[in-house]
């Protein structure tokens, strides 16, 4: 299984669609191999092993990730809040099998599959819960992208104290690109067997991709990049 293994820093994505169990399978490599990288937009900084976004204003930010990407894939994020959240609004996302990447900010990221975490106490869009949710989007092109699903995360809300975003929290997703099979893993679930799966429509597989892209909406996150490869 090929693996994009990514120490992301902020609370951890849940998306409910349905939940199963699985037994681990995965077995962090302790190698470090950043994989070659552009900042596309936003103030982007590496610190020793630690990336950086550091403009809380940035609407757009992204980095693109050279990472080839075909049949069973996983990715495994842990994210630490910085700050900019203090006015009710933040998230952050990735966009997995990106045919092509624009090294500039862009609303969506050729054709990709965004999975997304987001906080908003005044929401513009009615599609769009009220405080702490996840989203799917299906990205068409660099200015295009469809809601393919949107969930509230409220139950979660209470873990959002200071001293819990001090700490970084593991979540781990694996998306087949031949069956359009993704599993998000429970960042909350100590034992990591609980998942949340949903299915990519068929009419859009076999699912390559040739970029990961990062990104993050007015808030600060930092990063920390453990392994890529197979």
């Amino acid at each position: 299984m090929k693996r994009f293994v990514f120490f992301v820093l902020v609370m951890g994505i849940a998306m409910s669609i349905s939940a199963q169990t699985m037994a681990p399978q995965f077995m962090p490599s302790s190698s470090v191999k950043v994989p070659e990288y552009t900042f596309a937009s936003g103030s982007w900084r590496f610190t020793d092993s630690r990336l950086y976004q550091n403009d809380a204003k940035a609407g757009l930010a992204k980095v693109n990730f050279k990472v080839p990407q075909s049949g069973i894939m996983q990715y495994q994020f842990n994210v630490r809040y910085e700050g900019g959240a203090e006015d009710g609004h933040g998230g952050f996302g990735i966009h997995i099998f990106v045919d092509s990447a624009l090294n500039r900010a862009s609303w969506g990221a050729g054709k990709s599959w965004l999975l997304w975490l987001n906080y908003d106490e005044k929401p513009l869009s009615k599609d769009i819960p009220v405080g702490l949710s996840a989203q799917i989007y299906r990205s068409i092109n660099n200015s295009q992208m469809e809601l393919i699903s949107s969930v509230p995360l409220t139950g979660f809300e209470p873990l959002l104290t200071e001293e819990n975003l001090a700490y970084p929290i593991t979540f781990r997703i694996i998306a087949n690109g031949d069956t359009g099979e993704v599993r998000i893993y429970d960042p909350t679930d100590p034992d990591n067997r609980k998942y949340y799966l949903f299915f990519i429509d068929k009419k859009d597989l076999p699912l390559k991709g040739n970029y990961v892209a990062l990104r993050t909406n007015g808030i600060k996150l930092s990063f920390a990049l453990e392994d890529a490869g197979k």
